[in-house]
């Protein structure tokens, strides 16, 4: 081999190293394959949330989230007191209006604050400027009635792009949360996947029905089919 050998190979390798660093990769199919962030810092210097449907665990739990704020019955709060369930409420300020006592009373019996922006605008397609505004205009909101900055967001609608990603980065979000299964008034549905509860399910529970039930009614529907698949709540904080 000639002293050139080595030289060369060394050059090669460099070539092949820069035509797979150039690859542009997915923020969110990065996460989902690979489990780490996407390549490119925002401007609070770090990758992009990760974007979360379930959460992989062999632990037999599945995540109760709620969105928007709408209905405040203090038998809610009772129920979620009484069955002590780690529930994750993400609320939108222009639906709980003058009602953040009723989600303070509901912090205080063990439901965590999450963000689901200040005026429920579908978020896909707007300037970086108008998505941070809803996204970091909720945290400071959240942040004055509760004392916290919410490290949780849900888009409204369950709609984003890649700019919504770099907006709620830089508004602190560790996690954008999505949902597998969803619960409407009297039972559940799968949008993908398989028809049934799965270790590690997020359910989102619509805040208003259209049958007439209740929120305390259409959750203790949820229980039951969540004690029938024989799995419990867990607090979605301290998975994600």
């Amino acid at each position: 081999m000639s002293s050139r050998g080595p030289a060369a190979a060394a050059l090669v390798a460099l070539v092949l190293l820069a035509a797979g660093c150039a690859r542009s990769v997915d923020p969110v199919e990065r996460w989902g394959k690979a489990g780490s962030y996407g390549a490119r810092a925002t401007e609070s210097g770090t990758g992009p949330p990760a974007v979360v449907r379930r959460v992989p665990t062999s632990d037999r739990t599945v995540f109760l989230t709620y969105d928007d704020g709408a209905e405040k019955d203090p038998r809610f709060v009772e129920l979620v007191r009484e069955r002590r369930l780690p529930v994750s409420m993400f609320l939108t300020d222009s639906v709980v209006g003058p009602g953040y006592g009723h989600f303070a009373r509901l912090q205080s019996v063990g439901a965590s604050i999450q963000n689901h922006t200040l005026d429920h605008t579908a978020l896909r397609g707007l300037p970086y400027a108008g998505q941070r505004a809803e996204i970091c205009g909720q945290q400071d909101k959240l942040k004055s009635r509760f004392g916290i900055r919410p490290r949780l967001f849900r888009p409204p609608y369950g709609t984003y792009d890649t700019t919504t990603l770099r907006a709620a980065a830089d508004c602190g979000v560790a996690a954008v949360v999505l949902w597998r299964a969803s619960m409407g008034d009297e039972r559940l549905s799968y949008p993908t996947g398989e028809r049934r509860l799965l270790p590690g399910d997020i359910v989102s529970v619509a805040s208003i029905g259209t049958t007439g039930l209740t929120l305390v009614e259409r959750t203790q529907r949820l229980l039951g089919e969540i004690r029938r698949a024989g799995l419990r709540v867990g607090r979605l904080e301290d998975y994600l």
